[in-house]
């Protein structure tokens, strides 16, 4: 199949709207980027989202119906067998909305794929990024949740109700710390972005690492108030408290990808945002952790790689899409 001359691309999360427009080997050639009017309701976000595609599209002298497909990345739990939003916290009034109609009703002739934004981070790693060349592949990123995705056999699995790749939720601690889905112990109560500097604030407040926290103090940062990314930059540093809590990170993190590996065998696991900020120094200990733990002649077989595309994962994940939505 000849490739397409335009595909369109849609990143649509709840403070903001990306429009892209790349050529038919996936290159972006033009984005623009505006405010989610999340207030104002499903019709003024289609409305916008329409809008958009029409002034991204315009940068390369096309109209949006001249495209050959779009790709909606959407930053919420969607049903692709019944094309529908379900609830989403900071979206109001999104459940049940019927995205695929709106969208292909405004665009016809346009191939439309939608998916969460996870998925289709890790459709887009799998294509641009650092999964290139995998037939299997997971992707996991260690954000507000731990969120994840499936590459097998060159396509996203996504299981029942699209829940595919949760990896965050698999349980590591019986009773342990309690997680965002009403869970203890999972993965993502340990490891996910809030996770960690949670952890770290509890270690600081039974009296260790004094210097650290002796050093927040000197920058005017109240401890409630720490955020992973102060931790990553401290242990690049060499501050040896937050050098340790990575590393205590990656022992957990290690773990459940450890897990994820002897049931799924992927080729390579890619992850994102935390991994990628803190490079080596977490990514070593990672790396041992899940060969000691995985299924012998697994573990040590799977790559673990820090993701490639950085602050254009949401860009690609949408134009990844457009180039599923043309797939026979």
């Amino acid at each position: 199949m000849d490739q397409p001359r335009y595909l369109l691309g849609l990143d649509v999360g709840g403070t903001k709207i990306a429009a892209v427009v790349a050529d038919g080997p996936g290159d972006i050639l033009a984005k623009i980027r505006r405010p989610t009017p999340a207030a104002l309701g499903p019709d003024a976000i289609v409305a916008e989202m329409t809008d958009m595609l029409t002034e991204v599209a315009g940068a390369v002298e096309i109209g949006p119906l001249d495209a050959a497909a779009l790709g909606v990345s959407f930053g919420g739990p969607y049903d692709p067998v019944r094309g529908v939003v379900r609830d989403i916290p900071n979206l109001p009034d999104w459940g049940g909305v019927p995205l695929l109609r709106l969208l292909s009703d405004a665009l016809p002739g346009v191939a439309l794929a939608i998916d969460n934004d996870a998925n289709a981070a890790a459709l887009a790693e799998w294509r641009f990024g650092a999964g290139q060349g995998a037939e299997h592949m997971l992707y996991l990123t260690m954000g507000t949740g731990i969120g994840g995705g499936i590459v097998s056999d060159g396509r996203l699995y996504r299981g029942l109700r699209n829940a595919g790749g949760e990896v965050g939720h698999t349980v590591l601690v019986p009773d342990g710390a309690e997680c965002g889905c009403g869970h203890r112990g999972c993965l993502e109560a340990y490891a996910s972005g809030p996770a960690i500097a949670r952890r770290a604030i509890e270690k600081l407040e039974a009296g260790e690492g004094v210097e650290f926290a002796d050093a927040l103090r000197d920058a005017g940062i109240a401890l409630l108030e720490l955020k992973t990314e102060s931790i990553v930059e401290a242990a690049r540093d060499g501050v040896t408290f937050a050098m340790d809590h990575l590393a205590d990170t990656a022992f957990y993190m290690g773990w459940g990808i450890a897990n994820a590996v002897s049931i799924l065998a992927p080729e390579v696991v890619v992850l994102g945002t935390v991994a990628t900020a803190a490079g080596d120094m977490f990514m070593e200990p990672l790396r041992r952790r899940v060969v000691d733990m995985a299924m012998p002649g697994v573990g040590d077989a799977t790559r673990v790689e820090p993701a490639g595309l950085g602050d254009l994962v949401g860009d690609y994940a949408a134009i990844a899409l457009a180039v599923d939505a043309l797939a026979p």
